[in-house]
């Protein structure tokens, strides 16, 4: 199944944000600089998780579709 452009790349977006990240702990940049990186970290960040959401949102209706399947919270600590 081809996947639909969004015009949204999660991938291209998270790697930016570590680069915001590395930036701004390097200390390096003036104060305004830093405000500027944070509020587009922020915006990328907000970004990030609406798109997981959404990916998380799609699981759930494939997976409802499937009778036999049940759906658990996942758990990041469970390494079964």
């Amino acid at each position: 199944m081809p996947r639909k452009k969004t015009g949204f790349d999660f991938e291209k977006s998270l790697g930016e944000l570590e680069t915001i990240v590395e930036k701004m702990e390097n200390g390096d940049l003036t104060l305004e600089e830093s405000l500027q990186h944070f509020e587009k970290g922020v915006a990328l960040t907000r970004a990030c998780q609406k798109a997981l959401e959404e990916a998380e949102h799609k699981v759930k209706i494939l997976m409802e579709k499937d009778s036999k399947s049940t759906l658990e919270d996942f758990d990041p600590e469970d390494n079964d």
